[in-house]
């Protein structure tokens, strides 16, 4: 996420390395070179001009000020409260008025509206209480009302279909009566793509809007079309006077224009990021987090809630009794992937440990790899692995059998598994230590 305007941005900084402070020569430098990063991420140049201006201000106003603090982080500082500013400055909430509460989604053919409506009805039940109603409301698409279908059933709400009706608005106007009969609290209405140019499907969505006066409406829009995503959202917003804007697909977005430009541009908040095709990627809007991983520096406010979602106390502490036993097994590590694997995205929960984004740049992260190594411990027997110290050279030849993998493979495996729970050890009982997913560096798709 936004790795080439990290790198850009981290130039722009270096030229301040060995200054003693800010001065207009040096300032200027590292303004054009922000500058560029950002156009490079596909920010409109107005915007980044603004942008680089406000920071060269603030940048010239502190030459005087916190003498303690290194010209290069001073630029960071200033330039991350600027991009929490130009991002909307605070995270701003979906409202959830009304007996039900509407929420009416839109945006673009291919944008995952449908798939967002998913994860919000998901992100509503867990998150907030909620008993919600997904409503089917595209009836042009053939495939679209089966797709919320399978959605409903993966995050267990129910849904409101009527697929002989192709009028959109008796379809929303139904599936809120059956909501206020059934007790429901919210109900998302997953409206069909439509192009900002198609004058018909344009006044539909706003009949849809006007006959059922949801509590919000919100834009869906594929972050990696940069500018376009932005010219977009201006032009819908200008028709339907939507309440927030959501970014999908924000994982395979290396640039960032258009989470950086949105609010600048239509004057409504993101409120909301898709990171991944699981259900439960997906993540409340903040400025100042998405600042921080912008600028390289993580995101841990997140990893530690999503740690904390999925985190089982009493699992942890009957782990950490064997750890310090040093009787930590392979039926043990297999419970701790499967808790990593709760918490969703590998890769995205990396980029929020500050500092890791960098040194896995270029690494291959294959989340396969949790498989692969969960292969081979299903492949031990239950006493194999209750007791790893009893794996012998012809037992290791069945378990490479039985897993698909060669004797080196096997062994390595074991080697890094017992590094990782002497290091563990280590650390329990006050030693320093480094700690480490064994076999998850070695295997690749």
């Amino acid at each position: 996420m936004f790795e080439s305007l990290n790198e850009k941005l981290e130039g722009a900084f270096k030229s301040l390395k060995g200054e003693g402070k800010l001065t207009e020569l040096n300032v200027a430098t590292s303004i054009k070179e922000i500058r560029r990063a950002l156009v490079s991420a596909d920010v409109n140049y107005k915007i980044a001009k603004e942008f680089t201006d406000k920071v060269k201000d603030e940048a010239m106003g502190e030459k005087n000020v916190l003498k303690a603090v290194k010209p290069g982080e001073l630029m960071v500082k200033i330039v991350m409260d600027e991009l929490i500013e130009l991002m909307g400055g605070a995270s701003e909430g979906i409202s959830l008025t009304g007996n039900p509460a509407v929420i009416l989604i839109s945006g673009l053919q291919g944008s995952g509206k449908t798939t967002f409506s998913g994860k919000l009805a998901l992100h509503l039940k867990t998150k907030r209480s909620k008993k919600v109603l997904l409503t089917a409301a595209d009836v042009y698409r053939p495939a679209a009302i089966d797709q919320l279908t399978v959605l409903s059933e993966q995050v267990g709400v129910e849904i409101y279909k009527e697929p002989e009706n192709k009028n959109p608005v008796e379809i929303a106007n139904h599936a809120i009566q059956y909501a206020r009969e059934k007790g429901l609290d919210v109900v998302i209405i997953d409206t069909a793509g439509r192009l900002a140019v198609d004058e018909e499907m344009m006044k539909e969505i706003e009949a849809i809007k006007k006959a059922i006066n949801p509590a919000e409406t919100l834009f869906v829009v594929d972050s990696m079309t940069g500018q376009d995503a932005v010219n977009t959202a201006k032009a819908f917003n200008d028709r339907l006077n939507f309440d927030g804007v959501v970014l999908t697909k924000l994982d395979g977005d290396t640039r960032g224009g258009a989470a950086l430009s949105i609010k600048y541009t239509v004057g409504k908040p993101i409120k909301f990021v898709s990171t991944g095709e699981k259900m439960d990627a997906l993540d409340v809007f903040y400025p100042d987090r998405m600042a921080q991983r912008i600028l390289g520096m993580g995101d841990i406010v997140s990893f530690v809630e999503r740690a904390q979602q999925d985190f089982d106390e009493a699992e942890a502490a009957r782990i950490e009794k064997k750890i310090k036993k040093n009787k930590f097994d392979f039926n043990d590590f297999l419970s701790q992937i499967n808790q990593i694997k709760k918490m969703g995205d590998l890769k995205s929960l990396i980029n929020m440990i500050p500092g890791m984004s960098k040194m896995t740049a270029n690494l291959d992260i294959d989340e396969k790899a949790f498989g692969k190594v969960e292969c081979i411990i299903q492949s031990m027997t239950p006493q194999e692995r209750a007791n790893p110290e009893i794996l012998n050279p012809g037992r290791k030849r069945r378990i490479a059998k039985g897993a698909g993998k060669d004797i080196h493979e096997i062994n390595m495996f074991i080697k890094q598994f017992d590094q990782m729970k002497n290091m563990m050890h280590n650390m329990s009982t006050g030693k320093m230590g480094n700690m480490g997913m064994p076999g998850m560096g070695r295997f690749r798709k």
